[in-house]
C-alpha cells in the first residue's frame, strides 16, 4: 500500500501546500507510522506523518518512534484529532466494523479533509501478501486496488478475502465486485502457459486481458497489482 501511495499519489503529494499524513490506527507499534514517513519522506521532503490511536497507552508508547515535524503522534479516531489533512491512510482499521458503521466511518473522514485531500482505506493480510484498498476523495470512492505476491496465490479471487468492508459482503453473483473477480480469475485461467515464465507474467497477462472489458490501471501490474474504478465495482 505505502509503495502504491508513494508512485501513483506522488505526484499529487508533492503539489500540496501542506503535505499532512495520517497514519490512522497505527496499531500496537508505530512501526507503519515509521516506515510511511520514510517512504513518503523520498517523494517530498517536507512531508508530516501523524499517528493517530485511540488508546492513549499506544500513543505513549509510541513516544520514542517519534521524529518531530516529520513524524509525530497523537490520540484520534476517525474525526482525526481536529486537523486538516492531505492524506489519511487507514489500513485495517474498518474490518473490524460493519458495514454501515463503516461507510460512516467514511464519511467523517472526509469530511475532515483538507481541500483536495484524499483517503486510502484498506486491508491486508498479516504478512501483506493479499492487499485491498479503496482511493476515496471527498466526494466519495474513486478506485479499487488489488495487490498481492502473485506466487503466493492460487487464483486472483483469494483476494476476495481481504476487499474492504464496502464490498467484502457483497461478493456474490449478480454483484459487480463478484462478477470483476470471476472475469479476473477466468483471464488468469487462460494465462496459465505463461506460468512457465513464472507468477508475475501470467499476473501481467491476466490484468491486461480484462483491459478494454473493465476500467482497469494496469501500469503496475508488474507488482502484483490492479486498480479498476470504483464506479464499475461499486455494490449494486
Amino acid at each position: 500500500m505505502d509503495n502504491w501511495i508513494a508512485s501513483v499519489l506522488g505526484p499529487w503529494l508533492r503539489s500540496v501546500a501542506d503535505p499532512l499524513v495520517i497514519d490512522l490506527g497505527y496499531g500496537a507499534t508505530p512501526v507503519t507510522a515509521v516506515e510511511l514517513a520514510a517512504r513518503l519522506a523520498r517523494v517530498r521532503a517536507d512531508v508530516r506523518v501523524l499517528g493517530l490511536e485511540i488508546d492513549p497507552e499506544r500513543v505513549a508508547a509510541a513516544a520514542d518512534a517519534a521524529d518531530p515535524p516529520r513524524l509525530t503522534f497523537a490520540r484520534g479516531g476517525f474525526e482525526l484529532a481536529g486537523t486538516r489533512p492531505a492524506l489519511v491512510r487507514a489500513a485495517n482499521v474498518l474490518r473490524q466494523y460493519d458495514e454501515a458503521a463503516a461507510s460512516a466511518a467514511w464519511e467523517t473522514m472526509r469530511a475532515g479533509l483538507a481541500d483536495g485531500g484524499l483517503i486510502v482505506e484498506g486491508t491486508c493480510d498479516e504478512i501483506g501478501r493479499r492487499c485491498a484498498w479503496v482511493l476515496l476523495a471527498a466526494d466519495g470512492p474513486v478506485s479499487l486496488t488489488l495487490a498481492c505476491k502473485v506466487d503466493a496465490i492460487e487464483r486472483p479471487s483469494d483476494l476476495a478475502e481481504r476487499l474492504p468492508k464496502s464490498l467484502i459482503h457483497h461478493n456474490v453473483p449478480g454483484e459487480a465486485i463478484h462478477a470483476f473477480l470471476a472475469d479476473l480469475d477466468a483471464a488468469w485461467d487462460t494465462a496459465a502457459p505463461l506460468g512457465t515464465f513464472g507468477a508475475r507474467q501470467r499476473w501481467i497477462a491476466a490484468v491486461s486481458a480484462l483491459d478494454g472489458r473493465w476500467p482497469v490501471r494496469t501500469v503496475r501490474a508488474r507488482y502484483g497489482e490492479v486498480t479498476v474504478s470504483w464506479a464499475a465495482v461499486a455494490p449494486g
